[in-house]
């Protein structure tokens, strides 16, 4: 048996240490980049919101994302920016009876990126385009808005918020206009070895006939390295805490993977 010395002790005492030190810090920062909306880098979301129970309905509702970000750097545009498509495959009730499942509303917007230190700023332009296969998985308008999106991070986690504003201007003259309100606060705790706690819901206000909803959601994901990729998993129940109006969720299950690529 080999005998270690004090000074041996405190040497291992003081690696173990450090090593314990990097790995949380290796960890924090992967969770922190993978959930960041101003992260600038290149990714992938496959995200799916299942509402197994709806006010006024005993129906139930699923709506799958399909989202692409990619990282401008600043040329003509004197800042850098983040450009993000979401294209949804969407499933509803039908009024006769039975489910109909197509693609939605593609969703584009541009954010600036107009403060980058300390607590993280970005605005910009919103599209939503007209392209739904069916009628009930899509507005028949074209929309366009505003969005608004801050970021503070620590070593703690992350927590900000997401506001989008979007107002129809063309499409189905048959169809109802659209004017809609969104505030998606959100807050990710750090856990070890890039486990973290998540609450991500999208409080919705229609503006045109005063319907809303407000949901709280509590979940749990996991963020990890694979070479140059950045695989972030999750799940979080969603339950609406105060609402107005039939057909909004009354509990949601919220699950998905990110994929950040090349950071």
């Amino acid at each position: 048996m080999i005998a270690l010395t004090n000074h041996t002790r405190i040497c291992w005492a003081g690696s173990l240490l450090a090593l314990s030190s990097f790995a949380w810090g290796e960890s924090v920062s992967v969770a922190n980049q993978s959930n960041n909306p101003l992260h600038p880098a290149a990714a992938l979301a496959l995200h799916n919101y299942y509402t197994p129970e709806l006010y006024g309905s005993e129906q139930h509702t699923d709506d799958f994302f399909l989202r692409g970000t990619i990282p401008i750097a600043p040329g003509l545009v004197p800042v850098p920016q983040i450009f993000r498509m979401t294209v949804p495959v969407v499933t509803r009730p039908e009024i006769s009876g039975g489910y109909n499942t197509g693609m939605g509303d593609i969703n584009i917007f541009d954010i600036f990126l107009l403060k980058q230190k300390g607590v993280k700023l970005g605005i910009g332009p919103l599209l939503s385009i007209d392209s739904a296969s069916e009628e009930t998985s899509g507005t028949g308008k074209w929309l366009g808005g505003l969005s608004a999106v801050a970021v503070q991070d620590s070593s703690a986690g992350l927590f900000g918020g997401l506001l989008q504003w979007q107002k129809s201007f063309a499409g189905d003259n048959n169809r109802s206009n659209v004017e809609s309100l969104t505030l998606q606060p959100f807050v990710f705790h750090n856990l070890p070895q890039g486990w973290y706690l998540r609450s991500s819901g999208i409080m919705t206000y229609n503006l045109q006939n005063d319907d809303y909803y407000l949901p709280v959601g509590l979940g749990v994901g996991r963020a990890w390295k694979s070479g140059s990729k950045i695989i972030n998993t999750f799940i979080e129940p969603q339950w609406t805490v105060a609402h107005n109006g039939d057909y909004v969720p009354q509990f949601t299950i919220f699950t998905g993977m990110n994929i950040t690529f090349g950071r």
